[in-house]
């Protein structure tokens, strides 16, 4: 095995939308674990949008990137030396990691993966960070009933195509919002959402009311913007809006104006609610078992976009942001060794 290895760094910070002179490919020293610690080859990397939020210098709800250090998310890996008694050499293991095709990291943080549960990707995504947002987004704030009509931006995301399938699975009618052609086939066709809406395509306003006779009881947003400003109108009493992104904004270099939701809020006595992943974290264990059991039982189903190569995450993160991805994006880095 090589002492050094690739890593990304964030070179300087974006001004509107990233671009590849934005980050820097260097070499760096592999290094060795001391007691407790595990060396971890990188087999998939998550890439994500909130990770654009990280790196602005700005105080969020986690702190931001460093410039000259390296990037991180949710990392895949196998173990490849151990010094902890709780990991050996071959173990599959999830966490967040460095975008670097090995890392050193201490027992606590991270966990071990039973291959044998489900998919190996699929705890980046369907029973991972994306699921279990979906999960307490909708459940927790949404909470669906019977008969209502939930709206859901960015439907064919990670997220956005989960959230629909919770949905249905608790008998409400789904309604999603899409950027192509596929991506609506797909959200009627295999996932069974009741209408879809192509917002590159349709006038979101008018296609909304058509497609919600009876009003919209839940909006889990996901892009913000113009797409849900065309909501407002059509919400109903005691609507709940569970906010997750605003995708729509994140490149943006001056300060996002829309129309003011105040009033919309106030008529119909709405909840509007933002919210992270880490609100529920004494929660994930829940949240986890219920999403495999559905998708055990077929009642899910997620799809992911791969791409290949650690030299293309780069490529793979900005293809986020131009809606390029169905489903779940990661790139992989590596193989699974025997």
């Amino acid at each position: 095995m090589s002492q050094m290895q690739k890593q990304i760094q964030l070179a300087k910070r974006p001004i509107g939308t990233p671009s590849m002179e934005d980050f820097a490919f260097i070499e760096a020293p592999i290094g060795t674990p001391s007691d407790g610690e595990v060396l971890i080859r990188t087999v998939y990397i998550s890439v994500d949008p909130y990770l654009r939020g990280r790196m602005q210098d700005v105080k969020s709800y986690i702190p931001p990137f460093q410039l000259n250090e390296v990037i991180s998310s949710g990392v895949i890996g196998q173990v490849v030396e151990s010094k902890s008694e709780q990991f050996a050499k071959g173990d599959l293991i999830i966490g967040t990691l460095g975008w670097q095709e090995y890392s050193i990291a201490n027992e606590r943080e991270i966990r071990k993966i039973d291959p044998t549960l489900a998919p190996v990707t699929a705890n980046l995504s369907i029973i991972g960070m994306t699921g279990l947002t979906a999960y307490f987004g909708l459940l927790d704030i949404g909470q669906p009933k019977e008969g209502e009509t939930v709206v859901v931006s960015g439907a064919a995301g990670a997220v956005g195509s989960t959230v629909g399938q919770i949905a249905k699975i608790k008998g409400a009618r789904v309604v999603g919002i899409a950027g192509t052609e596929e991506k609506c086939r797909y959200l009627l066709n295999e996932l069974g959402f009741d209408a879809v809406i192509n917002y590159k395509k349709e006038d979101v306003p008018s296609a909304l009311e058509k497609a919600c006779p009876n009003g919209i009881d839940i909006y889990f947003d996901n892009v913000g913007g113009v797409i849900s400003d065309a909501v407002f109108p059509l919400l109903n009493k005691f609507a709940r809006i569970p906010v997750c992104g605003a995708i729509s904004a994140y490149n943006k270099v001056d300060i996002d104006m829309g129309p003011r939701v105040q009033t919309a809020l106030i008529k119909t006595s709405a909840l509007m609610k933002g919210f992270t992943l880490g609100d529920y974290s004494n929660r994930f264990k829940e949240g986890g078992t219920a999403l495999a059991k559905w998708l055990n039982e077929g009642k899910l189903k997620y799809e992911e976009t791969i791409t290949e190569g650690f030299d293309h995450i780069i490529d793979a993160f900005l293809d986020l942001f131009k809606g390029a991805n169905l489903g779940k994006q990661l790139v992989k880095v590596a193989d699974i060794e025997e």
